[in-house]
């Protein structure tokens, strides 16, 4: 661990790779090599694979003795989630196509001995499993500006690379945000116009309506925490590159608009995510894959309160973290799950009061930031090592990249 921490760089020259020019340039005299499948497997599961039940969080003074309720699943992952929201997913592309690692709400598949531990293979098979693949394609990324950073151009998404990126349902994320505030005694006001959500002086017995927090801080909380959710899924998975020998680095300079489908471009569908564009937003916004991946906001519900029905059916339905019948960690995990309060018809007419509001001023939800949110990207390689060996002093590569391909691709 300490030395894939301390070893962690960015090493992007891949087996195929050429610099055509400047003090770098170089070569490959190889041919691009795929990840192998146990390799990919290890990446994947290392961004965003399952872990088993999540602990929950235990206490808090001002609903106590109830179970805190802010999960919105029931198992953990290998990222930290903001209260245990959860709202991302991982879809990742490599030479067999475009594919879609689904663990979010997934129970675990794989059970921990008597001292904590998971059966490494087991577990490796089971999130593969939760692989759905989406095209048979590489995605399509064109190699040049305004697709993808010119220093990315000859190097992001090539053949023979594993390419992940985590993808945020803010609008989801937003939600939960807005119903942590109200749990906590907050409401949020329309700073952005200067006014009070009409109608909120209702539920004075659940929030302070004199004292609201402002909108765009609901809006920029939840961005920077999704955005925390998926940096972090990948460096969990760079800091496994270090450890296992393979090349690569994080990074976000691919344009996220080009990815989910809303380049504008036709030539460019990316993942083909459906968006909207309004002359109130500076830039598209995309919601969602229907069938795949569809943030909590119209359209794919019919209104806000639709959408906060469906988010507490994901927390207190079957499945959820707070059903009593879904297992859970504790040696009487069915009490734990069922202490906790559900969201009655007062609460969830709160939340959709104010998030139709929103939706109904701006046009969408979040107001100011975007429903779907990419940042990070994750690419896992094949190093050439020659190139490092002719242009860097010796220490540019660990001994796990010295040995890979021998011990993990019968490559001498």
């Amino acid at each position: 661990m300490v030395d894939a921490l301390f070893g962690r760089r960015s090493r992007r020259f891949l087996l195929g790779a050429e610099i055509p020019d400047g003090p770098l340039a170089h070569r490959s005299a190889h041919e691009p090599l795929a990840l192998g499948e146990t390799e990919r497997d290890l990446i994947l599961a290392a961004v965003g694979g399952n872990t088993g039940w999540h602990h929950s969080i235990t206490r808090h003074e001002r609903y106590a003795p109830h179970l805190s309720n802010y999960p919105g699943s029931a198992s953990g992952r290998t990222f930290p989630s903001a209260a245990g929201f959860h709202t991302a997913e991982v879809f990742f592309t490599d030479d067999d196509g475009v594919h879609l690692l689904e663990t979010r709400d997934a129970p675990p598949a794989v059970d921990r001995d008597d001292e904590g531990r998971l059966p490494l293979r087991e577990l490796l098979r089971a999130n593969a499993a939760r692989v759905r693949t989406l095209s048979s394609e590489r995605l399509w990324i064109p190699p040049r500006e305004p697709y993808m950073e010119g220093h990315n151009t000859w190097v992001a998404n090539r053949p023979g690379s594993l390419l992940v990126f985590p993808v945020a349902d803010v609008a989801q994320h937003a939600i939960a945000n807005l119903a942590f505030f109200a749990q906590n005694g907050y409401a949020i006001y329309d700073d952005v116009h200067r006014r009070p959500i009409p109608g909120l002086e209702r539920f004075r017995s659940l929030v302070d309506v004199d004292d609201p927090l402002p909108l765009t801080f609901l809006d920029q909380y939840s961005l920077t925490e999704a955005t925390a959710e998926v940096s972090t899924a990948c460096y969990a998975g760079a800091l496994v590159q270090q450890a296992i020998g393979l090349g690569g680095w994080t990074f976000n300079g691919i344009d996220r608009l080009t990815v989910l489908g809303a380049s504008g471009d036709p030539e460019v569908p990316g993942l083909g995510f459906r968006y909207d564009e309004d002359e109130r937003w500076a830039l598209p916004n995309p919601t969602g894959l229907p069938g795949v991946f569809e943030a909590l906001t119209p359209p794919h519900v019919p209104d806000m309160r639709a959408a906060v029905d469906r988010f507490a059916e994901r927390k207190f339905g079957p499945g959820g973290p707070f059903h009593p019948d879904t297992p859970g960690p504790w040696k009487d995990s069915r009490r734990v799950r069922g202490s906790a309060q559900g969201h009655d018809e007062a609460f969830r007419e709160l939340l959709a009061l104010q998030a139709q509001y929103v939706y109904d001023t701006f046009g969408k939800w979040p107001a100011t930031v975007p429903s779907v949110w990419i940042l990070m990207y994750l690419q896992s390689h094949h190093l050439d090592l020659e190139y490092y060996d002719r242009h860097f002093a010796p220490g540019a590569y660990l001994p796990t990249h010295a040995e890979h391909l021998r011990r993990w691709d019968g490559i001498d």
